[in-house]
């Protein structure tokens, strides 16, 4: 055995400059470092696509409400033309393995399948509106959150860390406040006669939309953006016809077109096609949960532009609300998620930025980050020499 000398260990660290010991961060630091660039930056780019939805909502209610025009298959048939129009035909023009024939080619079936639940999800929800109360759907659309959550625990194979449920448990809180705010106010609009049934329609839509949602970040962070919008595109516009000739074609031929109608159509299609065309580029950035998150507040500019539309009552507890479910956006976004994988059965997240480089596996193999919610999260060790 190497005998071990103490007595110059000692020395040699006490001799450290002190300029090599790291000092620990102050308050100030540490909210700099919360706050940053990226986490703002993320914040507002999800109050685009809620601004988006909360437009949605506007148009949907005024061609409802005050034109009696109940499409919703034609709406979302108008959005899937344009996707078609727009991102279809860019991968029609394409060369090589990005072309629309090539693609068809390897997973026509599964982006037929995609389509299809993106068609039903818009369909349920909307449709659920007509059997159950507006507080029911505000509450059981947040059913989207856990089914989210654990598909992408269980096939994104994402690990979360105990700041994003608390971040998603005080979002949550932050409806609980709004729909609290709905009762107070009286806003118990839209109850029908099979309550139970609407219930029922909204867990189904907003299951189909968790599902939808994971494979939009699979594709959007592994292949294209352009290539599912395109694929949405063609089998939407595809099926969504199909169920507009079968279920609405009589209720079509009622609207009594002007326009003003026409206008709220074309209102309507704008922000949906912005919501659709804008949400990759999102949850490429961030992730499927933390859009879904952002999109809590929707309801609430809905709520305040109400107040002048349509001369709603005003709660203080909508701002609470507000603030609440900001501040579990903040705490679900402050804190980087990691991808635990396997590198010889599970296909690694491409970063464009750096090469993927293959290593040898040696030992167990260590979950590795490969995303996170805004960016890299690094954490520098202070570093001690000893000689």
């Amino acid at each position: 055995m190497i005998p071990v000398q103490q007595d110059h260990v000692v020395t040699t660290i006490e001799n450290i400059p002190a300029e090599t010991v790291p000092e620990s961060p102050t308050l100030l630091q540490r909210i700099k470092k919360v706050f940053n660039r990226q986490l703002l930056l993320s914040l507002a780019l999800g109050q685009v696509l809620s601004f988006l939805l909360c437009g949605i909502g506007l148009t949907s209610k005024y061609l409802a409400d005050d034109f009696h025009a109940n499409t919703p298959v034609f709406q979302s048939f108008l959005n899937y033309i344009l996707l078609f129009l727009v991102y279809t035909t860019t991968l029609a023009v394409r060369q090589g393995e990005e072309n629309l024939l090539a693609i068809l080619k390897r997973r026509w079936w599964k982006y037929m399948i995609l389509g299809l639940i993106d068609i039903e999800a818009n369909f349920l929800l909307i449709k659920a509106y007509q059997y159950t109360t507006l507080t029911s759907v505000q509450l059981l659309d947040c059913f989207v959150l856990p089914v989210v959550l654990l598909l992408s625990w269980f096939f994104l194979l994402v690990r979360y860390k105990a700041a994003h449920y608390v971040g998603v448990g005080v979002c949550l809180l932050g409806v609980g406040c709004m729909i609290g705010a709905d009762v107070l106010v009286g806003r118990q609009q839209g109850m029908g006669d099979h309550k139970l049934l609407g219930d029922l329609l909204v867990l189904a839509g907003a299951t189909l939309y968790g599902i939808s949602n994971v494979c939009e970040e699979f594709i959007v962070k592994n292949l294209s953006r352009v290539e599912f919008l395109g694929m949405i595109g063609l089998f939407g516009s595809f099926f969504s016809g199909i169920q507009l000739a079968i279920m609405e074609h009589k209720e079509l031929l009622k609207v009594r077109w002007d326009w003003q109608i026409g206008l709220l159509y074309v209102g309507f299609s704008a922000c949906m096609f912005g919501l659709y065309s804008f949400m990759p580029v999102v949850i490429k950035r961030t992730s499927a949960a933390a859009v879904n998150l952002s999109l809590l507040t929707a309801d609430l500019y809905s709520l305040f532009c109400g107040l002048f539309l349509f001369h709603y009552k005003f709660s203080a507890l909508y701002l609470v609300s507000f603030f609440i479910i900001v501040l579990g956006l903040v705490l679900y976004s402050s804190s980087s998620t990691y991808v635990a994988q396997d590198p010889r059965v599970y296909k690694q997240f491409r970063n464009t930025a750096a090469p993927v480089t293959e290593t040898p596996i040696a030992g167990p193999l260590e979950p590795s980050v490969t995303y996170t919610s805004l960016g890299q999260e690094t954490e520098e060790e202070p570093r001690v020499r000893v000689t």
